[in-house]
């Protein structure tokens, strides 16, 4: 087998970064999730039909309201509907999948699996342009100017960042955030985040027995931004690292899109990627990614995410997964939507028991505007050494929050934004 040589230098920071962990102690085995006295949660896991595969980051919505999650790094959710609401029925969504209704009645205490099925395009007289796909990629990259802001914005965006053990949440923050980002056509105007308001939720159990911090905050989900930072993906001197193919044409939101289908080559031995790009036919811009780090050897991987860890602990990788979206406006494509989410084991020496960890991440923009265009300064900046959990006290306000006292990650972010005050989302709010 061959191993390849090549400047990876930038690569490995946008990994590194997104899992920057220390853990002290021995942990404790799992717990079940436990119901509130006014709600009911329902758990359950989407696949795809035909392969078996889990589906993570799918949409899950109580019909007839505004609750609603996503799937996790495994395809599972847990809902949760309050016991007089007037709901009978979820329904589920996927990208490039037919929707499905589902009944809760056919929930019980276990976890119920849903098979959605892929969906087809029926396609008339459209040319599919090229048979190379990295000629495809090429022609995205050209049109980049064209498709995407030249000039910096300020944007608002609702933040994220969750650790769980098993299904029991073990920290969470969110925040408010302001964001200067960078023209396109600027490879030098880096993307710079500021907390407006934050907080931390303090109606999790205690992690009493192992201290774990993920570094970088939002400015790690903001690095998914891959036509911003195309070297994460599309840099040229990735054409030696994976093998692209064109695999499908799909309607998203009634507009005809190339599916690029991309996996590292055989040959190379290091953790790449894999993964799929959205591809606009009309305007041949990325509106959606979604791929996933090779976990295959598990020590590279565990180099790549781990910062910091006690003696004799052993960290295994199993899975990480990342999405990124785009919404259009004016003929223009603009960075809207990133998730970012890893699932490892904890291993001790000479312990027969492991116990599973997650971290969620994940930024969904709401206002943009070109006016009042300013970079942050130094000591405003959200820093990519920052832990967010030992930020957000600085910038807490009882009063900002009101009504939307308490946090509730199993909905989705975009519930969240729902629940606040629009007038606290405004760029002068």
């Amino acid at each position: 087998m061959k191993t390849l040589r090549m400047n990876k230098g930038s690569w490995l920071l946008v990994l590194a970064i997104f899992l920057s962990a220390s853990v002290y102690a021995i942990p404790k085995g799992d717990e079940e999730l436990i119901d509130t006295i006014n709600f009911k949660a329902y758990f359950g896991k989407v696949i795809d039909s035909q392969t078996a595969r889990t589906l993570p980051f799918a949409t899950v919505e109580a019909t007839g309201s505004n609750i609603a999650t996503v799937t996790n790094i495994d395809g599972e959710f847990t809902i949760k509907i309050a016991n007089d609401a007037d709901i009978s029925d979820l329904k589920v969504s996927y990208i490039g999948f037919s929707n499905k209704t589902i009944p809760i009645s056919q929930f019980n205490k276990k976890t119920l699996t849903i098979k959605l099925d892929p969906s087809s395009v029926q396609l008339k007289e459209v040319i599919i342009r090229p048979e190379d796909a990295m000629e495809l990629i090429v022609d995205v990259l050209a049109n980049l100017k064209k498709n995407y802001s030249t000039d910096p914005m300020m944007m608002r965006g609702f933040y994220r960042e969750s650790i769980q053990r098993g299904r029991n949440y073990v920290a969470i923050s969110e925040a408010v955030i302001d964001i200067f980002k960078g023209a396109y056509s600027n490879e030098f105007q880096y993307d710079q985040v500021k907390l407006f308001k934050g907080r931390k939720s303090a109606d999790v159990e205690k992690m009493d027995t192992v201290l774990f911090k993920v570094q970088g905050g939002p400015n790690t989900t903001l690095l998914l931004d891959v036509m911003k930072n195309p070297y994460i993906l599309l840099s040229s001197d990735y054409y030696a690292v994976y093998n692209f193919h064109l695999s499908d044409v799909i309607s998203i939101d009634d507009r005809l899109h190339y599916v690029v289908s991309f996996n590292q080559k055989m040959y190379v031995e290091e953790p790449f990627y894999r993964g799929k790009l959205y591809i606009d036919m009309d305007k041949l811009a990325i509106t959606e990614a979604e791929f996933e780090l090779n976990t295959e050897n598990k020590e590279e991987a565990a180099r790549l995410f781990i910062k910091k860890k006690p003696m004799g602990m052993v960290i295994i990788p199993e899975r990480a997964v990342y999405r990124s979206k785009y919404t259009i406006e004016d003929d223009r494509w603009y960075f809207s939507y990133a998730r970012a989410e890893v699932k490892f084991k904890v291993n001790w020496k000479k312990k027969l028991f492991n116990t599973t960890y997650s971290t969620m991440s994940e930024v969904a923009i709401t206002d943009r505007t070109y006016e009042g265009i300013e970079k942050f300064a130094s000591k405003e900046r959200f820093k990519r050494n920052d832990v967010m959990g030992e930020k957000v006290y600085i910038f807490f306000d009882q009063g900002f929050w009101e009504g939307y006292n308490v946090i509730e990650p199993d909905q989705s972010i975009e519930s969240a934004i729902r629940r606040l005050n629009r007038r606290y989302l405004r760029r002068n709010g």
